[in-house]
């Protein structure tokens, strides 16, 4: 007998749980009440990423007589950057729209699903009629939106959040930046690049990541331009005019500063997207900061009901990783036998310069008390970094002492997005680091840095000087 399941949203979350439901036989009832493609493709990863790229072009410009050219008189064009945006993400979005619509066991329904019980969904067509439809089981993946601080004067006109400045076609004078999660920090970094001056107020830089990062990243910025403070919590919002004044204090000093802006964008963070969905009546417990409670396999506090991505209780808000619990789930429903690692996912920030890391900090391995060695490569000593003029950053490794397993990567430099795969490959797959040491790496390439640094934990590495030997 065939299944019938339903997925509430269609962004990477859901429609890639759909597509694996439909391949493995399975009839699919796909509502979206927006976008297919959800927050990630028309709010989030594809806009921002697409700016990411006009920041970079703006630096290079900026740069270019260190490469033998003189341009003059370039500047940014707010309207063209918004029709390129819109041209990328209605590329991809129109190919998911076509890759949905080839599987005949996938229906998609444009409206707002509610779910009456565990095997019932109603849907509030956009034509304002109401359907009713019979499911074996739900899978709610609604993902986020982007929350508010209970900063007094949030509520001002000009007070923004990620959505809305993605919706801007000038480029603010000057933006003030709340925030220093990966939001906070890609938006700042960009528009740094696309021509405003940036103040960054961040409580913290990152979190859960290699103390390194949270000391390096304010000197990169800083080196951008960017006015950055650190440790600092933003208390109050104030209009002057035509202008913005936040008030901020220092967590751990009874000091105060005030900096003035056209827009203060609110990068705090984001919450689940459980209205509507009648999570109370039908008896899912759930959090409106935190998500909605799932087991390890993401079902949640009544059977048959699964919530994948960010809507779930597990903190974890990346689209990959929604992904990878939809296909978890949907073969799980269709009687396979999934497996799914989720101590072992890439981070990636977009900033400039680009920030990824996978597996465990040095941090965590001391808390966790393993015995391990570490190594780090400058990009200064690549050949490929120093031609493309990317000479800043660094790979940092780390693998346990006594079986040489690599543990842990975090990467700061160019293409370091791309870069950190190898990583996440090498710790999913529980490999030694000869794994990396015996693959010949192509010369020049980036990869290469990557490669001197896992051998540099055996002193190895050829681009690296010696480690220092301590007198006796």
């Amino acid at each position: 007998m065939t299944k019938n399941i339903a997925v509430i949203g269609a962004g990477p979350g859901g429609y890639v749980a759909a597509i694996r439901g439909a391949q493995l036989g399975a009839n699919i009832y796909l509502i979206e009440e927006r976008e297919v493609g959800g927050t990630c493709l028309n709010r989030g990863c594809i806009p921002t990423k697409t700016y990411f790229r006009n920041a970079e072009i703006m630096r290079t410009l900026r740069r270019s007589k260190e490469f033998g050219i003189t341009v003059d008189n370039f500047k940014l064009d707010g309207k063209a950057l918004q029709e390129r945006k819109k041209a990328v993400v209605g590329q991809l979005v129109g190919g998911i729209e076509k890759l949905i619509s080839s599987y005949k066991n996938i229906e998609f329904i444009p409206g707002r699903a509610s779910i009456k019980d565990k095997n019932t969904i109603v849907v509030n067509l956009k034509d304002g009629e109401t359907r009713e439809i019979s499911v074996d089981n739900i899978i709610i993946a609604t993902g986020s939106k982007p929350t508010m601080t209970e900063t007094k004067g949030v509520d001002l006109e000009g007070v923004i959040t990620s959505d809305d400045l993605l919706e801007m076609e000038e480029i603010p004078e000057t933006l003030i930046v709340v925030g220093g999660g990966v939001i906070g920090l890609e938006f700042a970094s960009i528009y740094q690049e696309l021509g405003s001056q940036v103040i960054l107020l961040a409580s913290r830089i990152l979190k859960n990541v290699d103390m390194e990062l949270t000391r390096r990243l304010p000197i990169f910025f800083k080196k951008q331009g960017m006015e950055t403070y650190v440790d600092i919590r933003a208390k109050e919002i104030i209009k002057e005019g035509d202008k913005l004044k936040v008030i901020a204090r220092y967590k751990n000093k009874d000091k105060e500063i005030e900096v003035v802006g056209d827009k203060v964008l609110i990068a705090s963070g984001r919450g689940p997207v459980v209205e509507g969905l009648n999570l109370d009546k039908v008896g899912i417990e759930y959090d409106n900061h935190k998500g909605i409670k799932v087991n390890e396999h993401f079902e949640t506090t009544v059977e048959g009901i699964y919530a994948i991505g960010d809507v779930n209780d597990l903190g974890i808000q990346l689209a990959h990783v929604a992904s990878s619990q939809g296909i978890y789930v949907m073969e799980r429903l269709m009687g396979l036998t999934p497996d799914i690692n989720l101590d072992v996912y890439p981070n990636c920030v977009f900033t400039l310069p680009e920030v990824a890391f996978v597996g465990l900090t040095e941090e965590q391995l001391k808390e966790k008390n393993i015995d391990y060695i570490s190594s780090k490569f400058m990009f200064a000593a690549n050949g490929k970094a120093l031609s493309l003029g990317e000479g800043e950053g660094f790979i940092k490794v780390f693998a346990s002492k006594e079986d040489k397993k690599i543990l842990g990567i975090t990467i700061v430099g160019p293409h370091a997005n791309d870069l950190i795969h190898e990583g996440a490959l090498v710790i999913a797959n529980d490999l030694k680091l000869d794994a990396i040491t015996r693959t010949i790496h192509a010369h020049p390439t980036l990869s290469e840095a990557f490669m001197e640094a896992v051998h540099g934990l055996e002193d190895k590495a050829i681009h690296m000087a010696p480690p220092r030997k301590k007198r006796k």
